[in-house]
Parts: C-alpha cells; sequence; structure tokens
C-alpha cells in the first residue's frame, strides 16, 4: 500500500472534522501506507507507530479529557478510522479494537482503575486487549464459559479466550468472565494487568490477514486480581460487551470502507493508465459500468454508516440495528469493492507488491469479526419482526 489518493475532505463535516481528517490523512499517508505490506508479509507489529498515533489523540478517541482521551464522537471516530485505514487496514482495525477497551474502562471502571490505566492507553505507550470469544462462545456470547470467583476481596479467574487482538503485547485486558449462573445475567466484565501470576498467551496465529498484529489465545489459571478491578456492576458484563459492540461494528465498517476507497481509487487510477488493444482500460464501457457500481455502492455503504454513527451519538432507540445494518452492508460492500479492484488489475493484483491482494484478505474476516454478518441479519430481523424497526 504505497499509494494514498488525494482525495478532497468532505464539504458536510465542521471545521473541527476537516482538520481532523487531514491531520489522519497525513499520518496514513506517512506513517502507515508507505509499510503496509511489508508489516504485513514480515508479520510485524509497529508498536513505535502506534506510539505515534497516540501523540495524535488516536489511543482514546472518545476517551475523556482528563486522563488523555480526546473525547470524540463516534462520528468523528468512523471518519478516522476510513482514513486510517486507507493506510492500512490492519492497524486501523488494531487501534479500532484498543479504542473499545478504552472506551470501556473509561465508561465503566472506578475512578482509581480510570487514573491508573486511561493514560497510558490514551497515548498508546500500553495497549490494550478485549477478551470475549472462547472455542464455544463466538457468536453466542452468553454461552462462554471461563469463570470468576469470589475468593474475599479477589476474583480468581480459571479459562481460555481465543482470538484476542493485541495478545502478549498489551498491557491490559478487559476480560468477560462468569461471575453468576447460566446466561447473560451471569456474565462480568474484569479486568486483568497482563503480568498477574497465571496469564499466558499462545503462539501466534497463522492468520489469512491481519497479519501485522498478533492474535493469540489467552489462558487464565487460578489468575487472582482485586474485585476492584471489575467493570460496571457484578452481572453487567454483557450488557458492556453488547455496547462496546455496537461501535466496533460501526468501525469496523469504518475500516473496511477505508481499504476498499483505496483498492478502489487504485483501480481507476489503473484503468486510465493500463493501454489494451491501443486504448486504455477506461475506453471500455463493461469495466466503466463496474466502477460506477463499486462507486455507488461505497457511497451508499458510507451513508447508512455515518446514519448509525450519528444514532449512536444521540442514543437513537434504533442504534443496535442501524450498527448491524451499517456493520453488515459495509463490510460486504467493501470485500466486493477491493475483489473487484483486484480483478481490475489482472495479474497485477494478485502479486503482493501492489497492495490489493492484502487488502482483500484483511478486509474478509470484517465481516466475520465484532459479530459475523449473519448474527448481523438476525438482529435485524429479529427487530422487523418485533416491529421495533
Amino acid at each position: 500500500m504505497t499509494l494514498l489518493a488525494d482525495a478532497p475532505v468532505p464539504d458536510d463535516l465542521t471545521d473541527d472534522q476537516r482538520d481532523i481528517v487531514e491531520a489522519v490523512r497525513n499520518f496514513a499517508r506517512e506513517a502507515l501506507a508507505p509499510h503496509a505490506v511489508e508489516w504485513d508479509q514480515a508479520k510485524h507489529f509497529p508498536i513505535d507507530v502506534l506510539q505515534q498515533a497516540g501523540e495524535l489523540g488516536l489511543g482514546g478517541v472518545y476517551v475523556r479529557e482528563d486522563v488523555g482521551g480526546s473525547a470524540l464522537s463516534r462520528f468523528d471516530a468512523v471518519l478516522i478510522f476510513e482514513e486510517l485505514a486507507q493506510g492500512d487496514t490492519t492497524i486501523a482495525a488494531y487501534i479500532s479494537i484498543h479504542n473499545m477497551v478504552a472506551w470501556m474502562i473509561d465508561s465503566y471502571g472506578s475512578d482509581q482503575i480510570r487514573q491508573q490505566w486511561l493514560p497510558g492507553l490514551s497515548s498508546l505507550e500500553l495497549r490494550g486487549s478485549y477478551c470475549l470469544t472462547e472455542a464455544g462462545a463466538g457468536s453466542d456470547a452468553a454461552a462462554l464459559r471461563t469463570t470468576a470467583v469470589v475468593d474475599g476481596d479477589n476474583f480468581v479467574l480459571n479459562g481460555e479466550k481465543l482470538f484476542i487482538s493485541g495478545a502478549g503485547s498489551s498491557a491490559v485486558y478487559v476480560v468477560m468472565a462468569r461471575t453468576g449462573g447460566p446466561g447473560p445475567k451471569g456474565i462480568s466484565a474484569i479486568l486483568v494487568p497482563a503480568d498477574t501470576p497465571g496469564v499466558t498467551f499462545g503462539a501466534n496465529e497463522k492468520k489469512m490477514g491481519w497479519n501485522a498484529q498478533p492474535t493469540a489465545a489467552v489462558s487464565f489459571d487460578n489468575v487472582r486480581v482485586p474485585r476492584s478491578n471489575l467493570l460496571g456492576e457484578e452481572g453487567g458484563g454483557f450488557t458492556i460487551a453488547m455496547k462496546g459492540l455496537n461501535g466496533g461494528r460501526v468501525n469496523m465498517a469504518a475500516c473496511s470502507l477505508g481499504g476498499a476507497q483505496w483498492a478502489y481509487d487504485k483501480a481507476v487510477a489503473y484503468m486510465r493508465e493500463r493501454q489494451t488493444f491501443g486504448h486504455p482500460l477506461s475506453d471500455q464501457q463493461a469495466l466503466v459500468f463496474r466502477l460506477a457500481d463499486m462507486r455507488i455502492q461505497l457511497e451508499a455503504a458510507r451513508g447508512l454508516l455515518r446514519r448509525a454513527a450519528r444514532a449512536l451519538d444521540a442514543g437513537a432507540p434504533d442504534t443496535v440495528e442501524l450498527c448491524a445494518m451499517a456493520k453488515k452492508f459495509g463490510t460486504d460492500v467493501a470485500f466486493t469493492v477491493a475483489n473487484q479492484a483486484l480483478q481490475l488489475h489482472g495479474g497485477y493484483g494478485y502479486l503482493a507488491e501492489y497492495g490489493l491482494e492484502k487488502v482483500v484478505r484483511d478486509l474478509r474476516v470484517h465481516q466475520i469479526l465484532e459479530g459475523t454478518n449473519e448474527i448481523m441479519s438476525l438482529i435485524v430481523g429479529r427487530s422487523i419482526i418485533a416491529g421495533t424497526i
């Protein structure tokens, strides 16, 4: 990924939002895009560059200012993550996950916990990971089996979490664990520092994409943490997780759109330059129609995404459904557009040095995480039947 389009900043934004977009675009162009393919191939996690992102306020996008956060809106956030992803889809997605962790601590942690962890997380000197998924609890998050048993003033955690972004690198983990009976009401959110005895990490997973961020299992073997590390109320973890996922879903849609926009821009430039049979590809009407469809899909997905982000900011009654719609539609459209951009490049699109095959691989997982797109359809469909949308 060595090209970042010099697209104009949208004119429907406030002056502050335009400044944010320009600053993040410059960072993505200078610090991310030139290295994205290299990081992917070397499976290199660029901690130094993440700290540069922290200096821009990207480690605590919607964290309060008293602990170093930027206190921006969810609408601002989707602008940020779309720009970051035009530099590197993998790193943009990791920063999104980190921000969900920081938001959970800021929103539900005690003041002592906030003051202890959020300044470092907001600056990205420290990194955070989110631990929900288990072998038998992915889309069915309420079925998780990791336990946190009260022992005096402590919780004692036992279990294993899978597919954890940043595992082994993060300083702190927000763990969803069962403190009560079966079902969602028995789940609590507990903050676990990485250096707590009994916390261990699996090997870095070999993945189709997202190679520039580590992904591994996190195991808890009689891990003892203070009960004051509880986020929110005991038994309130599932609610925290679902609220966090609303933001995660719009962010992941934004990351997808950023990656797809970059691929689309590459395809437009290639069609203008590439000659076949004595004419540029752009003279072929069928290919021009394909570009038009790609552009229409991106704009439609962006409009739905921004509507969902505004609903999230406003606490609108249809927020959950809109976030699910934006995530499903945005990630599906983005993967299709990126894949079409690769196709338009012919054999060159299949070569790693062009960056297109990396974006296609990275975007594929966005249709799975933060709730699979099948689950997004289920959320929307149930709301239709219930008459809530």
